[in-house]
């Protein structure tokens, strides 16, 4: 049969490579530490050709065990006691063929093909920035350009300031040029040629990390079952029956797979296998062979009896002993047996769905079918003599006369499913099991007594108890909203035994019920029941509960004791995106969840997919549809699927249409060692750092859930694959070997594997924390090698990221010296701020420092190592001094010769000068320059102490102090006098507002409240005020020493307590500063300053605000004197200020005049608005017309007048004009008509020009226009004028139907009309194409204003004695009249190319002609009126026409003839829309019919969507 299949963890996942250079067989070094005592017994079946490649080189230990055993020592799990055993038991049982082997070693060799293709790619790009040139001032600017500080961010200026302190020298360091990313694993396979460069600042973040979770990995192990494979599926068949001497197994159908493999097949048979896939026992015979397909199948927990049900209904049971013929059979009954009581069972005909057997009893079952019936057999033997007993446990026969009746006493079903299903499709059959299966047996638990069973239906799970008494024990209904598609409901469900508490640490935590009970903590689990109703999936815990009540016979009666009963808790409900379609048990915490398209595995701890691979779970079904047509048709899809998918310790089991499969959920080892095995250790180390820190993805079964232990398990596997790959990579056998050859011998570049395996290892020690083989053992091969340039260039990143800061000096040593010699002093600085200072050689840091001008890493020398906090200063004074006395020369030599000197040569030392400002804000607030990262309690506290007693000392300093001491002098000029407090001087001349920002910084620090120090705020500002009274400061240092003073004065009250007389002096200093450039830097320093501080002198101080422009304060201020003209004028003048406010502050300060003086608006605040009355039209038209209605309608002639001046004049007059009379305040949703309620009292003479200027401009919406505006407050006849001088005729036309009555109207639409006709006429016959079309659109006009008129004449009740039927008549006749008129008119024969050609008269007379038609429509809509009679009216039409104009009957029939084709048109169009309706209507119906003919009906008249009811319900279906 082959060779056995071991599915063990510790199996081979691929064949042996001869290649010397396989990584694979050189691991020997992993496994020095390997027990030999540890191995499993079951490595004793291994065979000689199957132990692992030996390392023999010289630096082997000498060891006799295996390669697999001692990689699998390495990468042991530590698993749960009673699993691990279980799982062992099956694999040292499963056998794999020489075949399937084959299959698995040409699958690993293409893995590592395509390993080998994987290439680590560099960017050849730099982060690398030069520090940009410093343009030269030209002769305007004299002073050198300030490099440390924008305004954006200076504290000093009208920007919010920041609360906490700000990365000043990011801007200054050259750190901030230079980005480089903390390495990540590499991606490349041990046989990647690809060289990189070796320089780190080529290397590019994003491209260099890549996340462990993107590395493409395998979620399951699958092994072909081919013995069984070729002997169950057809092309074997023809062998099974020679050799068994029986028929043809046919195709698969179910399976069972617990403890051993049962396959049941379409010839009613089945085939019983053991791991080892030896065919054990052949189930049936040629008589068991007539009742169908089997179509269930269960294994007794003792692995002795199995039980099949049947297509046809028949249930047997068979003894592996005796497989040939069943010991035990139930055959379907008729329902003539059952309506007459004397028989219980499956219909014949009805397919078993579902079976099994209750706890460990042989004869004892339950089993379902697909009409929804579940029974209970209990097929014992009475007096030797077979005496079944059937109990139904679910559903109702089908037959309706049958429901009518009760049951047999002795045979009551437990469960009744009452009411229909639920969703919007179920099945015709009301009782429907999805779902069936008992209690397996576990450890002893108190639920095992009740022989419990869970049967799923589409709108319940109901769990059932056999003993004492058969009884329901609880229902969990299903929610509507869930578990349906459009295939109806479906489910599945699967038990997990009970199993003892101490098995496993990783338990779900015990329920409620069992913490109140007290039970022990070595007591059992409950069982768990995991169920799913389409894509939904539950978990529940079912255990026992006792309370207080009386139990049935026990005698005396009506004793109350402890009675158990079974309850349920809800454990878990996830979402799945599609059905699911099988569910089992992996093991206690997971779960396998099989849709139609993915495979995944559920962990009930986390709550999530761990696992989720693509699978076609539809091609577990048969693919031979044809020999499995009545099982389609009887059972559904899913149940097919679900029978087919078996889980058992840890194994998953397929029965496809093409073979049977097991597969093993790969654990963190498996993973680990196929990369190994793959040549991929660089993969291997760095997802095995990530199963240390947890970061790996997928499942983590094997390693304990305490981080602790979980990193004491994975540390030293991880540090042994380090060291293995070291030894392998430096190996003499690899350098020389085949991994440096190609077939055109020209070798192959090893850098990017040395590189590598730096970036990998760093990686690792980082996280673990332990860098002894980082730094001893690796080095020193790299050393050794002579290939210590690409390890510092790896490790480099590391310590610029801060990831790694203790090097041993003699590798900084040589990182330092490395980039000396390349020319690249800057990256030097970076490593030496960057590295702890106890790890550098200070010598040879301070000479390159000095020799390099590297004061970014000299400053951190001085801090961290030498704790000399006043050095930097001093260092930095003495480039402040020599830029000084540049800037003094270079103005020199510019008044004396006019040149400026070449700023070239100052510009590094400026840049590195102004570092002092940063270095100070760091410092003073207890942190590191220029890392920010912060100095410990008393280094902090002795830093400040130095550095504020340094710089404000009153005189100069020596420095360091003692006799070695230089005196540190600040004078432009050598040996020039030294001011009072020098330092602080020099700083505040060099660039004032820098130096003040870092002291705003500084200031947070509590280190400044103590006032028992030397130096506290109070004393520094002092110290500023004495340098400001000396006066040898420029203005603008003293305007930032103001403001630093006024902003921080407020800030710390307590503890600036200064003089009133000297925040006078800042105000007014502050305030008649005239650089404008400062203005909002002043001002808001002087709003913080009034906040404390209250001058007396206010009438000067708001002269001063107003020269300053300081608006607003001056809002605040008038505000609170109710000074309104001088506060709105505050808005009017401020250049900053929004234009588009103005109007909402307007009408604010207009609001609280009015309150504060009678609802009366100020003469001088009215004065204000009408000077300032075209700013506000400028901010908004309409806006200030609301305004004006409110407050000053009088000044509404003032506005007009004034928009008259603007260049659109009349449009801006309108616009005013409709928001304040128009419909609904100009269409503004939130607006209100304020002429009904106007205040102004010429208004009338308002509404006049509002029509002029409506007519003019928009004369579509005259007519609406006068049907808005009250009727009694208009001139009708200057409304009327109105509208015929700027001819809008059909306004005028209502207008007199308005004042006149409709036949007035008309006659004088008839005048108009004919007026119209001559002037197109006239120019139909000149050829002149001039204002044609627009008297067209006043005729189409006036034409249909006639129209309205009558309809609403002959609509509605008559108010005049004119009849509706001359109404019509003189309408009708004047425009049958234009249209004869147009007609006999002719183009003048003597035209040019831009004359009218017959086209355009051809379009005069088709518009006048649909206007008739259009007339005639409208008569004849009203035409059952008795008032008008269409047959007279037409007869007079037609009586009328004058025969002066040729044919006069002509136009009629053009006109009657449109009219009737359209009518045509319409009836076709309503005939062909009922035809579209009836066909919709009867497709919707059909399918409506054919889906109930199939089973499927609404529930309960229910919409799915909003779920209201269609119909009414007229109540419950029984």
């Amino acid at each position: 049969m082959g060779d056995p299949l071991d599915l063990s963890d510790s199996e081979d996942y691929g064949g042996h490579d001869d290649h010397h250079g396989d990584y694979s067989q050189r691991m020997e070094e992993l496994f020095d530490d390997a027990d030999d005592d540890s191995k499993d017994d079951g490595d004793d079946e291994l065979t000689d050709e199957e132990e692992g490649f030996l390392y023999t080189g010289m630096d082997a230990e000498d060891s006799s065990v295996g390669y697999r055993q001692q990689l699998r020592d390495v990468l042991e799990q530590n698993e749960d006691e009673e699993y691990k055993l279980n799982a062992d038991e099956v694999e040292r049982s499963l056998a794999l063929d020489s075949d399937a082997r084959a299959s698995v070693d040409d699958e690993e060799k293409l893995l590592q093909r395509d390993d080998s293709n994987s290439l680590l790619h560099y960017s050849s790009g730099t982060t690398s920035i030069p520090p940009s040139r410093v343009t030269s001032p030209g002769i305007q600017s004299l002073k050198l350009y300030r490099p440390f500080l924008d305004h954006t961010v200076s504290r000093l200026r009208s920007y919010t300031p920041q609360p906490s302190i700000s990365p000043v020298n990011k801007a200054v360091t050259p750190s901030s040029h230079f980005t480089i990313a903390s390495p990540s694993p590499s991606q490349f396979s041990s046989m990647s040629r690809l060289s990189s460069s070796s320089n780190p600042r080529n290397i590019q973040s994003d491209q260099f990390h890549e996340p462990v979770h993107s590395i493409d990995r395998d979620v399951f192990k699958w092994t072909d079952l081919s013995a069984i494979t070729q002997e169950m599926y057809p092309k074997s068949s023809a062998k099974a029956s020679s050799v068994l001497g029986t028929s043809s197994a046919g195709l698969p159908t179910v399976l069972a797979a617990n403890g051993l493999l049962c396959v049941g097949t379409e010839q009613g048979k089945i085939y019983v296998y053991d791991f080892k896939q030896t065919l054990r026992a052949v189930c049936g015979s040629d008589l068991t062979a007539k009742h169908g397909s089997v179509t269930s199948i269960a294994l007794s927990d003792d692995h002795t009896c199995i039980a099949s049900g049947h297509m046809t209904g028949h249930i047997h049971l068979y003894d592996l002993k005796k497989p040939n013929s069943p010991f035990r059979s139930v055959p379907p009954v008729t329902l003539s047996a059952v309506s007459s009581g004397r028989k219980e069972g499956h219909l014949e005909g009805s397919c078993i769905v579902n079976i099994g057997f209750i706890a460990g009893r042989h004869t004892a079952i339950v089993s379902a079918d697909e009409k929804g019936l579940a029974f209970f057999h209990s097929l014992g033997k009475l007096l030797f003599v077979e005496a079944p007993d059937i109990l139904r446990i679910l559903g109702r026969y089908p037959d309706s006369s049958l429901s009518q009746k009760p049951p047999p006493r002795h045979l009551p079903p437990l469960v009744q499913n009452d009411g229909l299903e639920q969703g919007p499709n179920v099945r015709a059959n009301r009782y429907t099991i999805l779902a069936m299966a008992p209690l397996p047996l576990g450890t002893p638990n108190p639920t095992d007594a009740y022989d419990l069973v869970a049967l799923l239906t589409p709108t319940k799970l109901v769990v059932v108890g056999l003993r004492p008494t058969p009884k329901t024990w609880f229902k969990f209904p299903r929610d509507p909203s869930e578990g349906t598609s459009r295939f109806g409901c479906k489910g599945v469900l699967a038990w997990f035994p009970s199993i003892s508490r101490s098995t496993s640490s990783k338990l779900p935590e015990a329920s409620q019920a069992e913490k109140q009970k007290g039970w022990p903590s070595e007591s059992s689990v409950a069982p768990m029941l995991a169920f799913t109703w389409g894509t939904s999936l539950r978990l529940v815990r079912v255990l026992e509960s006792k309370i207080m009540g009386q139990a049935k016979n026990v005698k005396p009666s009506g004793i109350e004791m402890e009675v158990g009963t079974i309850i349920y808790e809800l454990v878990r409900k996830w979402i799945m995106e599609d059905d699911i379609i099988s569910v089992q048990w992996l093991n206690v915490n997971q779960i396998v969840v099989v849709t139609s398209t993915t495979l995944g595995v559920y962990d009930i701890t986390l709550c999530r997919l761990v696992e989720q691979v693509d699978f076609d779970g539809m091609s577990l079904s048969p693919s031979n549809r044809s020999t499995a047509t009545n099982a389609s048709a009887r059972a559904d899809a899913i149940h097919v699927v679900s029978h087919r998918v078996r889980a058992y310790k840890g194994k998953i089991f397929l029965l496809a249409s093409d073979g049977l499969q097991v597969g093993t959920l790969l654990t963190w080892a498996d993973r680990i060692l196929a990369l190994v095995q793959a040549g991929d250790f660089l993969k291997a180390i760095d997802l095995t750092r990530a199963y240390y820190a947890g970061e790996a993805p997928g499942n983590r079964n094997g390693l304990p859930d305490d981080p602790d232990l979980r990193k004491e398990v994975i540390g030293e596997k991880m540090k042994s694959l380090m060291n293995a790959s070291t030894l392998w990579i430096f190996s003499e056998d690899r350098m020389v070997g085949e991994t440096h050859r190609t077939p055109d011998g020209r070798g192959v570049d090893r850098t990017s594997l040395f590189e590598a395996l730096v970036t990998i290892c760093c990686r690792a020690c980082i996280a673990l924390s332990d860098f002894e083989f980082l730094f001893e053992d690796l080095f020193q091969k790299y050393d050794d090698a002579g290939i210590t340039t690409i390890y510092l260039h790896r490790l480099e990143p590391f310590v610029l990221d801060n990831e790694i800061r203790h090097v041993p000096p003699r590798i900084t040593q040589r990182l330092i010296h490395l980039h000396e010699e390349d020319g690249q002093p800057e990256h030097v600085e970076r490593i030496i701020w960057h590295m702890d200072p106890s790890c550098l050689d200070l010598n040879q840091a301070i000479r390159l420092c000095q020799k390099y001008h590297l004061y970014d890493a000299l400053i951190y020398i001085y801090i961290r190592a030498l704790q000399d906090y006043v050095a930097p200063v001093v260092e930095l004074l003495g480039l402040v001094r020599r830029v000084q006395q540049y800037e003094k020369a270079r103005t020199k030599s510019f008044e004396e010769q006019g040149s400026i000197l070449d700023d070239y040569t100052i510009e590094p030392t400026t840049a590195n000068a102004y570092k002092v400002y940063p270095y100070l804000a760091n410092i003073l607030s207890g942190l590191i320059y220029p890392s920010e990262e912060p100095l410990s309690t008393l280094d902090a506290v002795q830093a400040k102490v130095d550095v504020y007693t340094f710089i404000f000392f009153g005189r100069s300093n020596v420095w360091p102090p003692g006799e070695n001491g230089q005196l540190v002098l600040t004078s432009d000029e050598e040996g020039g006098p030294e001011p009072t407090y020098p330092y602080a001087r020099q700083l505040l001349r060099f660039d004032s507002e820098s130096f003040l920002h870092s002291l705003d910084i500084a200031f947070e620090d509590a280190f400044l409240n103590e006032e028992s120090r030397n130096i506290n705020r109070l004393i520094i500002v002092r110290i500023l005020l004495e340098i400001l009274a000396s006066g040898d400061l420029p203005p603008k240092d003293v305007t930032f020493v103001n403001i630093f003073i006024a902003r921080n004065v407020p800030k710390y009250p307590q503890f600036l307590q200064v003089a009133p007389s000297v925040l006078h002096a800042i105000l007014v200093s502050l305030a008649q500063d005239p650089d404008s450039r400062t203005r909002e830097d002043r001002q808001l320093a002087v709003e913080y300053l009034l906040s404390v501080y209250n001058p007396h002198e206010s009438d000067r101080f708001v002269a001063l605000f107003e020269a300053a422009g300081f608006y607003r304060i001056l809002r605040s201020w008038y505000r609170q004197e109710r000074r309104w003209p001088q506060l709105l004028s505050t808005y009017f003048d401020d250049p900053q200020f929004p234009t588009s406010d103005i109007l909402e502050k307007a009408n604010e300060v207009l609001s609280l005049s009015c309150r504060s003086n009678k609802s009366c608006v100020p003469t001088g605040l009215a004065g204000t608005i009408s000077d300032t009355l075209p700013k506000l039209l400028r901010a908004s038209i309409r806006g200030t017309a609301i305004v004006l209605e409110e407050y000053l309608p009088q000044l509404h002639q003032q506005a007009l007048d004034s928009l008259k001046l603007t260049d659109d004049g009349h449009q801006s007059q309108f616009e005013y004009l409709n928001r304040l009379l128009g419909p609904l305040g100009g269409n503004d949703e939130d607006s209100t008509t304020h002429h009904r309620n106007g205040k102004s009292d010429n208004l009338e003479n308002l509404r006049q020009l509002f029509i002029a200027l409506q007519c003019q401009l928009h004369p579509e919406g005259v007519i609406e226009l006068l049907q808005y505006l009250p009727s009694e407050k208009l001139d009708w006849t200057q409304v009327f004028q109105t509208c015929e001088a700027n001819e809008v005729l059909d306004a005028a036309v209502w207008t007199t139907n308005k004042i006149g009555g409709p036949r007035e109207a008309l006659v004088q639409a008839g005048s108009y009309q004919q007026r119209l006709t001559l002037q197109i006429a006239q120019a139909l016959v000149e050829s002149s194409l001039r204002n044609t079309q627009h008297s067209l659109e006043i005729l189409q006009a006036v034409g249909r204003m006639g129209t309205a008129i009558c309809l609403e004449h002959s609509q509605g009740p008559s108010t005049t004695e004119v009849s509706s039927e001359d109404l019509w008549f003189l309408l009708l006749s004047r425009q049958i009249q234009t249209v004869q008129l147009l007609a006999d008119s002719q183009p003048s024969k003597n035209w040019d190319s831009q004359c009218m050609t017959r086209n355009d008269l051809e379009y005069a007379l088709s518009s006048t002609r649909s206007l008739v038609q259009e007339t005639f429509g409208a008569l004849v809509s009203i035409t059952s009126t008795r008032a008008v009679s269409f047959p007279r009216l037409f007869k007079r039409l037609v009586n009328s026409a004058p025969t002066s104009m040729g044919n006069h009957y002509t136009e009629f029939r053009i006109v009657l003839g449109g009219m009737l084709d359209s009518y045509r048109s319409d009836g076709d169009m309503l005939v062909m829309t009922k035809h579209l309706v009836d066909g919709d209507l009867f497709d919707i119906i059909a399918a409506h019919q054919r889906e109930r003919d199939r089973g499927w009906s609404p529930q309960r008249g229910i919409c799915s969507t909003c779920r209201k009811p269609c119909l009414p319900i007229w109540g419950d279906f029984p």
